[in-house]
């Protein structure tokens, strides 16, 4: 696969997560609580995804795994999945939307350094330049800059500061544990995990009467195979050919499109400084990734950042 459509992959997997908000908002004003709605998540994608994989003869090899491998999907299952999205919805509790969904995407930052350690990828000129173009975006397209109104606490940053973590933790463990599996197989046992560790604690139960409302079935679709499975399926492929702090970035695209989607479905309005943002992060995409013709001569010639 070109690098090209790897990240074609991301982006589109940046779109559905774009639109999650749709979905979990309508399911809010019917009464699930944050705790729920990430159960549905993990469970309804993998349910979809168990389904696709079973129907299809040749695609049933992909269920196999190496059970000494289970940490791999612990790290992207748990520790990512459901960490990432409960201190998410409650750093928003505690917070606001806004400052909770710009500190959910220090994720880049955190992969970049952990991806230096870990992979010995490069912290280019480039790189930096894009995370920093990325950062700013995210403020001005979630509304923190230019001004910052009213006290944050200390809980709320630390919850937003760890949605960032987690969420980029994934890019981490993915990577590993694609140099065994199939993305099909990564994105399965993601949800697997998910959905045993969170299930227990959801009292997903006591919300039985809803499901048999066609409303509510046609959210879960939406949430669990279009904004959950399919967007970790071309997230996971995308990442077997793009180093994992340049996938990061590029799915930052995912603020800018809920940002519209907010516009178009809920009124909410845009202003000049996050139409500033979402060129900022449309840019950053652009710059973290190199041409072709500069591979081909050595991406070495980039100057690194000691």
């Amino acid at each position: 696969m070109e690098k090209r459509f790897a990240y074609l992959m991301i982006v589109i997997a940046a779109v559905l997560w774009g639109i999650i908000g749709v979905f979990v908002t309508y399911l809010y004003e019917v009464g699930f609580t944050p705790v729920q709605v990430v159960t549905l998540r993990a469970g309804s994608a993998l349910l979809f995804l168990f389904v696709y994989l079973t129907l299809i003869k040749t695609n049933r090899s992909f269920l196999k795994i190496n059970w000494r491998d289970s940490y791999l999907f612990v790290g992207t299952g748990i520790v990512s999945f459901v960490f990432f999205n409960l201190c998410l919805f409650y750093a928003m509790q505690q917070t606001s939307i806004s400052i909770a969904t710009i500190l959910l995407y220090t994720a880049p930052a955190f992969v970049t350094v952990f991806s230096r350690i870990l992979f010995k990828e490069a912290l280019t000129q480039r790189k930096a330049i894009a995370l920093f173009m990325t950062l700013l975006g995210c403020a001005f397209v979630v509304g923190v800059l230019p001004s910052l109104d009213g006290s944050v606490s200390l809980l709320g940053i630390i919850l937003g500061l760890g949605s960032g973590l987690f969420y980029a933790v994934y890019s981490i463990f993915g990577k590993f544990a694609l140099a065994k599996y199939k993305p099909f197989t990564v994105t399965f046992y993601t949800f697997v995990f998910a959905t045993l560790a969170i299930t227990p604690f959801s009292g997903i139960w006591t919300m039985a009467e809803h499901f048999v409302e066609w409303r509510i079935l046609l959210l879960v679709i939406g949430l669990g195979f279009f904004s959950t499975m399919l967007a970790f399926i071309f997230y996971t492929t995308g990442l077997q050919y793009v180093e994992s702090s340049r996938a990061s970035i590029i799915a930052t695209v995912e603020p800018v499109v809920a940002a519209i989607m907010g516009f178009l479905l809920f009124s909410d309005q845009l202003g000049i400084w996050q139409y500033l943002g979402m060129v900022f992060v449309l840019l950053a995409v652009v710059i973290v990734q190199e041409s072709r013709k500069k591979r081909s001569f050595g991406s070495e010639k980039e100057q690194r950042i000691s």
